[in-house]
């Protein structure tokens, strides 16, 4: 299996853990209303089938989802929202693809623009990398503990044109046109269908060093947690020696976050002993206070 499809199912098990539900919820509303513009009857609007269908996956509320779908073919129609297309090059000449839905592009460019620039890349013109990258169907089944190559062999029959195996996982591609069909096939095979959408994947891929790979990685994360960017691609190969570095650094974040909470926890119960102490010392100094104050004086007479 390819770093790139380990790295994408490392990044879905990480936002299920997570559980950043607002924000994808917002995500996946804009989305489904985008679709719901072009009829809102899934049976007859793919797109629209394929946003409900990621929402379901996300347990996104039903009454979100019916809202999303008014908003965009109903009465409730939000004519603010488009779709757009970003273009860019982060570090190291490495290809970046961005799909957005925006009420206001002004801020997303503006948003976008500063990551990039962060990370020493820059956005381009249109049409500057979009050539790069193809439209793939891309579908993802649990194994379910199913030999490889029967598997293999019910994909290639469904009509896939490439499945690849990691971690109880299948991902299987197709035909943009065939995405549906392959769809119903496999859930005619009762195999357990988790993500079912419509990709750009490069057509070559660029690799670099795994440190390098690891920035890149990290602008991607980046842009994908902004609200207005629904999905980002890149050309980037990602090995299994970046996957390593990224964890490595993952790790390493941990374990100073665990000291400094430590540290801090440690200042935090010494200055609690502290003003214990000090209200205990002037609790004892008032009572020998008091004692002193409260005792009869003696009178010699002379």
């Amino acid at each position: 299996m390819s770093g790139h499809s380990k790295w994408a199912t490392i990044k879905r098990k990480k936002g299920a853990a997570d559980a950043k539900r607002g924000a994808l919820f917002t995500k996946l509303a804009r989305q489904i209303t985008i679709a719901a513009r072009e009829g809102g009857d899934p049976e007859y609007n793919f797109k629209l089938r394929l946003a409900v269908d990621q929402a379901k996956a996300n347990a996104m509320p039903r009454d979100n989802i019916e809202r999303a779908v008014r908003r965009g073919s109903g009465a409730d129609k939000d004519t603010d929202l488009e779709e757009l297309l970003y273009e860019g090059y982060g570090p190291h000449g490495i290809a970046l693809l961005l799909q957005i839905v925006t009420d206001n592009r002004n801020r997303t460019v503006g948003d976008v623009r500063r990551l990039f620039t962060r990370a020493n890349g820059n956005l381009s013109e249109a049409g500057s990398v979009a050539w790069q990258f193809e439209a793939r169907g891309h579908i993802v089944i649990e194994t379910q503990k199913l030999a490889e190559d029967k598997l293999f062999e019910i994909a290639l029959e469904a009509g896939a044109d490439d499945i690849q195996f990691a971690d109880g996982e299948a991902d299987i591609y197709t035909n943009p046109g065939d995405l549906q069909l392959v769809r119903e096939a496999l859930t005619k095979q009762h195999l357990h269908i988790t993500v079912f959408e419509l990709i750009m994947v490069p057509k070559t891929t660029l690799a670099i060093e795994p440190f390098d790979a690891v920035q890149v990685m990290h602008l991607m994360e980046n842009l994908e947690e902004l609200d207005d960017v629904t999905k980002v691609y890149s050309n980037l190969e990602v090995t299994d020696e970046a996957l390593a570095a990224m964890e490595e650094e993952g790790r390493s974040e941990s374990g100073e976050r665990r000291a400094e909470s430590g540290e801090a926890e440690k200042r935090r119960s010494g200055e609690a002993e502290k003003r214990r102490s000090g209200e205990a010392e002037k609790r004892r100094s008032g009572e020998a206070e008091k004692r002193r104050s409260g005792r009869t004086p003696f009178f010699h007479e002379t």
